[in-house]
Formats: C-alpha cells, sequence, structure tokens
C-alpha cells in the first residue's frame, strides 16, 4: 500500500524536486507486532533534517495519519511485520535550483514485507568490505538522511552473492564512515565503544542514537571519533546496526577478522529488551 499526500495512488508530479533533485528526506520503519519502533527517533530526525533543508516540517499528526492506515492495512493482510518508508519533498517546483519558499511537500508512506534475510546474521555474524566508492565530505547534509543516495548505491553494485552482507564505506581521508545501509560500531580492548564521527559525511541513524543510549545506560566508555582504516587491527569486536536489522555482529572486514564478543552480545540483549 502507498499513499501519497493521504491518498491510495503509486504517482508524483514528474516536476516533483525530490525526482528531479533528491530534494527531500526519508525514514525506514520498522514494524513488528503491528508496533512501528522507534518513532519519536524517526520524526525527530525527519524534523532536524526539515529544518537543516528548509523544507515544512509536515506535522507528527499527519504523518501519524498515514502510519495509522498502514498499519490497519497491514493488520487486515494479517502481516504483523513489516517496513514502512515515509518520505517528504519539497513538492513540485518548475525548472531551476531556485525554490519558492511556499512550496506544497509532497508526503509519501510506503508499506513493504518484511525483508527475507538469511536469518542467523544476528547469531552468527557478517562479513564486510571495504567499498572503493567514497563519501563525499559536506557538513551541511551530515548527518540527515537525504534522498540522494547515489554513492550508496554505487558502492552496493560493487559486490554479488550472500559472503558480503555489507560494505564498509570511507571518505576521502580514509576514515571509516558507516556502512551502505547501516553505522558501524567497534569495541577495543579496553571495552570502549567506538563508532565515526559524522559531522562531515554519513547518516546518523536511528538506531545508532538508540544503541549509544543504550550503552551510556549500560556503564560502557564511549568514544564518538575519527576512524582511520588503518585503525581496524586495534578493535577486537565490531558491529553494524540500523533499525530493520538491529545489531549484526561482524566477523571479518576485509583481511581483519573479529571475535563476536561480549560486548556485543550485551548490546544485542539490551537492545533486543528495551
Amino acid at each position: 500500500m502507498i499513499l501519497v499526500n493521504g491518498n491510495v495512488q503509486d504517482t508524483v508530479s514528474a516536476l516533483d524536486r525530490g525526482l528531479a533533485y533528491g530534494d527531500g528526506l526519508f525514514e525506514t520503519i520498522a514494524v513488528r507486532d503491528s508496533n512501528p519502533q522507534l518513532l519519536d527517533l524517526h520524526w525527530q530526525r525527519l524534523e532536524r533534517g526539515c529544518a537543516r533543508l528548509k523544507i515544512p516540517f509536515p506535522g507528527i499528526s499527519r504523518l501519524m495519519d498515514d502510519i495509522e492506515r498502514l498499519l490497519e492495512h497491514a493488520r487486515q493482510a494479517q502481516k504483523p511485520s513489516g517496513i514502512i518508508k515515509v518520505i517528504v519533498t519539497r513538492g513540485a517546483g518548475g525548472r531551476g535550483y531556485r525554490f519558492e519558499p511556499d512550496m506544497n511537500v509532497t508526503r509519501i508512506a510506503i508499506l513493504s514485507d518484511w525483508p527475507s534475510w538469511q536469518g542467523t546474521e544476528r547469531d552468527t555474524g557478517v562479513k564486510c568490505k571495504i567499498c572503493e566508492t567514497q563519501l563525499s565530505s559536506q557538513p551541511v547534509l551530515a548527518g540527515i538522511k537525504h534522498l540522494n543516495r547515489l554513492e550508496q548505491v554505487m558502492a552496493r553494485a560493487e559486490w554479488s552473492g550472500n559472503d558480503i552482507a555489507e560494505g564498509i564505506m570511507l571518505d576521502a581521508h580514509d576514515h571509516i564512515i558507516e556502512g551502505t545501509m547501516s553505522n558501524i560500531f567497534f569495541i577495543d580492548r579496553q571495552q570502549t565503544i567506538v563508532t565515526p564521527a559524522l559531522d562531515q559525511c554519513g547518516v546518523a541513524g536511528v538506531q545508532r542514537e538508540n544503541i549509544l543510549s543504550i550503552a551510556d545506560n549500560a556503564g560502557f566508555k564511549i568514544d564518538v571519533t575519527d576512524v582511520n582504516l588503518t585503525d581496524l587491527e586495534k578493535y577486537s569486536e565490531a558491529f553494524i546496526s540500523n533499525s530493520l536489522i538491529g545489531i549484526w555482529p561482524v566477523t571479518g572486514i576485509d583481511k581483519h577478522d573479529y571475535q563476536i564478543g561480549p560486548a556485543t552480545r550485551a548490546l544485542q540483549e539490551k537492545l533486543f529488551k528495551s
């Protein structure tokens, strides 16, 4: 089921700036047992992104109306688990980059089935590779989940098959930033949780924010900092996260192998119970 500005349809204007320029934002929301997960964090990030791009925020009331209609459709289809993608664009406009301040925002909500992963990733861990495609530094866009994801598209095209689950992306200075679909965390030998700073590029995932909060409450030391490619050998554990997968342990990044250690397992358990 797809809603566009509250109407059941699957088309938008050919002049929509989300299509023309990637001028918009999106959120990917996990639905489990008919309950959308981490909604407050999703709405907070979407509102921050709208403010950054100077797009009028549609309002939580309208967004929740869309969510409730999709959830009711899923309940009628007896599908308690799924994915809701919310897209907000600046709306339809004329030719050129300049936008008018009073444009009508386009609001899209899409309900999809839960993805068919192997199902063992949480327990056995996954292998990752370093991607050749780099992330461009742009502090104005850093952290927000804007619609222009061509760097991730090109990075994901670098491998096929199921032996590699995720590609790890660097910036031009060989700083590790994130995965193509995830944020990445490392654990050093002092049990400090290390995750890349995202002040120049990358997406600040809502699950990343949730995990950092859980880790802080559990008493873990946390270091949000630049992580260099040459630092990989310093860490004893690694894991990736996003709103859908939760936490997947990483057992290898190219030639660097990692154990699924106690810190990763502890965070998985705390996340499961949260």
